[in-house]
């Protein structure tokens, strides 16, 4: 593919350090400089110096300045960055330039990606107090619920940008999203006045037909590594986008979100869990091939009653053209699930919900919170967190909720059986140890021989050592119910409520 070119581009002295300063769009009026960090505003054709921006921290981002690429049949240029901050992490937007000058943004959105165009509404935008997370509103006639409402700030930004808010001043960013037709994310910005308004849809980095990624050199073991702030081991980190890890040594949980560079948080956790499906293994789901890259376990309680408590495991796969997606072990059974980019209408009654078409019963409402966790992930993972979560199923179908006061998750997939699971990981050896409320008996021919009475007996001994297990474990780090009842299902709570959200 031939590279993108704007029809016009105007280039000044930057007013800090005499170096080239280039705009690619008309509608840019700032630029950080490349050489000395300057931030210049542009004023016709004067460019005017009024800061410095601080450096982004490198989050090894596939993504940089001048790739190309393709979206709605039109070729862009990415020019500029800006790196936010918030209280859960921190993500990227990167400033695509079209080649007739016009532009829009290519957000960081649940793992994956959406790529936002500027927008307007035809009445005044209202404050950011008015939208309430988990209210619906209608936005130029379109139904879209708010889905987060979050402080956040500038962090950092590079190359040529058409807003540029205050560098580490707070201020409101919320998001909605539609599932009125094509599932739409729509974004109020409150770091400029007036507010900026931006729409998109979800994008695979793949279909923009991309050149001038970072190359892969940029992944070098040596870039990636750096010593535990816990215990000084040695952690290696291998996923692009990762903003939390565990060390392999001591266990704790340490925060990337400002970059390897910074200051390095941490967190001590004990009660390791084993995993069943160990981290690094590849396999074989839906099509495509995925690497187990992180692992929570998580403990659910119905409000108001802390007698019954019950886990549930999260195994975080990637894949890199498809970004990331959720295998969910729960006592009734697996599921794989992922982030949706539309948002379900729940109903009055908060009985059912609809997305795409089908309506979804509800199952399970709880309160959900997050115990251990290992490996990487794409958001700031942490012990401790919170969420009240609403779990709906249609047939094998599955839909779930998660909400705190800033943000709500909707999550969606399917049940797949453990046999599935065994095979695409190359488990069949702990098959067994897999079999959950997809394990049902085998029915046979009338008569019973020597060999059935075996057969029958020994599931008859793994289903009471099972069942010893349930009622005596500890949901804090099994997949179990601490009162031994029926089976319970995490309904998918699929990642946790800091995997969704404003881009993030």
């Amino acid at each position: 593919m031939a590279e993108t070119s704007p029809q016009r581009a105007y280039r000044a002295a930057c007013p800090g350090c005499g170096a080239p300063v280039e705009f690619r769009s008309a509608q840019s009026t700032h630029a950080v400089c490349g050489y000395c960090h300057s931030t210049v505003v542009r004023d016709g054709d004067t460019l005017s110096r009024i800061g410095k921006m601080a450096e982004v921290f490198d989050d090894f981002s596939p993504l940089q300045l001048f790739a190309a690429g393709r979206f709605n049949g039109r070729g862009f240029t990415v020019v500029g960055r800006l790196q936010y901050k918030y209280r859960e992490g921190s993500w990227n937007e990167w400033h695509a330039v079209f080649d007739d000058g016009s532009s829009g943004f290519l957000s960081e959105d649940n793992g994956a990606f959406v790529f936002t165009l500027p927008t307007t509404l035809q009445r005044e935008v209202p404050a950011a107090a008015q939208f309430r997370v988990g209210a619906t509103t209608a936005i130029s006639g379109r139904p879209f619920s708010v889905a987060s409402n979050e402080q956040v700030s500038l962090a950092a930004a590079q190359g040529e940008l058409p807003r540029l808010p205050p560098l580490g001043q707070p201020f409101a960013m919320v998001e909605l999203r539609s599932n009125a037709g094509e599932a739409q994310v729509l974004g109020i910005d409150y770091g400029t006045q007036p507010p900026t308004l931006s729409l998109g849809r979800s994008v695979l980095l793949d279909d923009l037909q991309l050149t001038g990624l970072r190359a892969e050199s940029a992944k070098e073991d040596k870039a990636r590594q750096f010593a535990c702030p816990n215990c000084g081991a040695q952690v290696a980190v291998a996923l692009a986008g990762s903003q939390s890890i565990t060390c392999g040594a001591c266990r704790s949980i340490i925060d990337l979100s400002q970059g390897i560079g910074a200051e390095l948080r941490h967190a001590a956790q004990d009660e390791p869990v084993q995993l069943l499906i160990p981290l690094g293994t590849q396999g074989q789901l839906q099509g495509a091939q995925w690497q187990v890259v992180g692992f929570q376990h998580r403990m659910g309680a119905e409000p108001g009653d802390s007698d019954e408590q019950f886990g549930w495991d999260e195994y975080l796969l990637y894949n890199a053209k498809r970004g990331f997606t959720f295998l969910v072990d729960a006592e009734d059974g697996w599921s794989v699930v992922k982030p949706t980019t539309g948002a379900p209408v729940l109903s009055g009654n908060a009985q059912s919900a609809t997305y795409l078409g089908t309506r979804y019963a509800l199952k399970d409402s709880y309160n959900a919170e997050t115990t251990y966790v290992a490996g990487e992930f794409y958001w700031q993972v942490q012990r401790g967190q919170k969420t009240f979560n609403r779990d709906f199923e249609s047939g094998k179908n599955l839909l779930s909720l998660e909400q705190t006061p800033n943000e709500v998750t909707w999550s969606g997939g399917g049940r797949i059986d453990s046999d599935t699971v065994a095979k695409a990981f190359g488990i069949e050896n702990r098959k067994a140890l897999l079999q959950r409320g997809d394990a049902l008996p085998v029915g046979g021919k009338s008569g019973i021989g020597c060999v059935t009475v075996i057969v029958l007996f020994a599931i008859i001994l793994v289903v009471l050592l099972l069942f010893s297990r349930c009622t005596s474990c500890d949901p804090r780090v099994e997949n179990c119910s601490s009162s031994g009842s029926s089976a319970r299902s995490s309904g998918g709570s699929f990642g946790g409520f800091s995997s969704g959200g404003g881009h993030k």
